[in-house]
């Protein structure tokens, strides 16, 4: 009998990969949603479970061997408090892991938690000076508030699995990836590739001074079950992302591939106070405003080495997140209409 593996936020963008490379390589699978009508199709399994909730996480986790916890808040606006990104995170995280606790078939639980846990909060030369490894953690004190829920909800689990008696212990693995792209499993753009859409969309007129570790949602897909089936993958972190990409070289990947479809993607860099003054009347650009000249340097090279992990390269990633784009109506040539494409939760 194919082993079941129970996978959080089923309906979500970076969930719906996972979901698919499990089905591929013949697992079972069991996703939570939070709506009966957000049913999965067949051979999918759903389990109704909220992470602000106690309720239907026993359910979820029954008979599970494995569980990927994807889910997490993730905004298109920031928060005016950031306890409504920090507790729902955090609480969100330990009623998982409470509940494969006791559920007693759980064997590993691969928590997706991100860069973000682990380069923000540091000083601006610091970051341009080194490349940040898993043995990194952000600074909380010093993060905005989506950075410092991950980085919190991340400790809360290495902290609870370390105080689990040992009858009740299961492994954990932490992945973090970079900014995920790529193409979406339906028609709604999550907040992640909305950086994307901006530019094909010239809602923006030029790049932010800022750079991007890019990940691939279909390698992050597979990271997962490379984390969930590694022997000695157990007690550890992976970074997920490629080297750092400043946005002004993104645009001009997609200047350079969609032009001759009708885009006319913005390829000046912007000056910082255009996205200051912008950010002003458009809530969804102030998360931006942490990122201006930072950089996001990381490496890779662990999930490589240990779990034998691949990569795509960064153009094709965005040259593919176009496509998607494009052919779902989200974006257009300049003068048709596009369909909405404003999700907000579940993009990483």
């Amino acid at each position: 009998m194919p082993q079941r593996v129970l996978v959080t936020g089923g309906t979500g963008f970076v969930a719906g990969h996972v979901i698919q490379e499990l089905l591929d390589h013949g697992y079972r699978v069991r996703a939570t949603v939070r709506t009966a009508a957000a049913a999965l199709p067949a051979p999918v399994e759903t389990a109704r479970a909220d992470l602000g909730s106690d309720e239907g996480w026993a359910e979820a986790v029954a008979g599970c061997d494995y569980v990927l916890h994807v889910a997490s808040p993730f905004p298109a606006a920031l928060p005016d408090d950031e306890q409504e990104l920090i507790r729902p995170a955090v609480e969100g995280t330990l009623r998982v892991l409470r509940a494969a606790a006791a559920g007693g078939t759980v064997k590993r639980v691969v928590l997706t938690s991100s860069c973000a846990a682990v380069v923000a909060g540091h000083d601006r030369r610091d970051l341009a000076a080194r490349v940040y490894t898993e043995a990194d953690w952000s600074v909380v004190d010093a993060s905005p508030p989506y950075q410092k829920s991950k980085t919190l909800a991340e400790r809360a689990a290495w902290d609870f699995v370390a105080e689990l008696p040992a009858a009740q212990r299961f492994e954990l693995v932490a992945v973090n990836p970079g900014l995920v792209l790529g193409p979406l499993g339906r028609a709604s753009a999550g907040t992640s590739v909305d950086v994307v859409r901006r530019l094909l969309a010239r809602d923006v007129p030029g790049s932010a001074r800022m750079a991007m570790a890019i990940v691939d949602v279909r390698d992050l897909a597979a990271a997962h079950r490379l984390a969930m089936e590694t022997p000695s993958a157990a007690g550890n972190r992976y970074i997920l992302a490629g080297e750092d990409m400043w946005m002004r070289d993104a645009a001009r990947v997609l200047a350079a591939e969609f032009a001759g479809r009708g885009f006319r993607v913005p390829t000046g860099v912007m000056p910082n106070w255009v996205l200051w003054l912008a950010a002003r009347f458009d809530r969804s650009l102030r998360l931006a405003l942490y990122f201006l000249d930072r950089r996001e340097r990381v490496s890779a090279a662990k999930a490589q080495r240990e779990l034998g992990w691949v990569m795509r390269p960064a153009r094709e990633t965005l040259v593919d997140t176009g496509n998607s784009l494009i052919e779902r109506g989200i974006v257009t040539p300049r003068g048709a209409r596009a369909v909405p494409s404003a999700e907000p939760a579940g993009g990483r």
